[in-house]
């Protein structure tokens, strides 16, 4: 079976690349709805209930994790999903299902 290749994120305003991304980006974000797009399932809203730091060694960009609560239950599978938000635009993040109604994303 054909399939196309996916979009690739580039360097616009509307596709930040995610290395990036900081959990600086994040903080103010959270509280905010974003979206998220399925392949061949409905998008549907969550919400970025928490933004957390991970300690680190020194140098580089610090690593970071963040929540989300909303979606379908049972929860989708943990894999790649395209996120979207009015002020990031779109992402591709990997999403690993917590609970049914919570995904973390974790950024290294």
């Amino acid at each position: 079976m054909f399939m196309p290749p996916r979009e690739v994120v580039g360097r616009s305003s509307l596709h930040p690349m995610l290395q990036d991304l900081t959990v600086e980006r994040f903080r103010p974000l959270l509280d905010s709805r974003f979206r998220i797009v399925p392949e061949g399932a409905p998008t549907f809203e969550v919400e970025l209930v928490e933004v957390t730091e991970i300690p680190r060694e020194p140098g580089g960009r610090a690593p970071f994790s963040l929540v989300f609560q909303g979606g379908p239950d049972p929860p989708l599978p943990q894999r790649i999903y395209r996120v979207e938000h009015d002020e990031l635009g779109k992402l591709d993040i990997f999403l690993v299902p917590l609970d049914a109604d919570r995904y973390e994303a974790v950024f290294t």
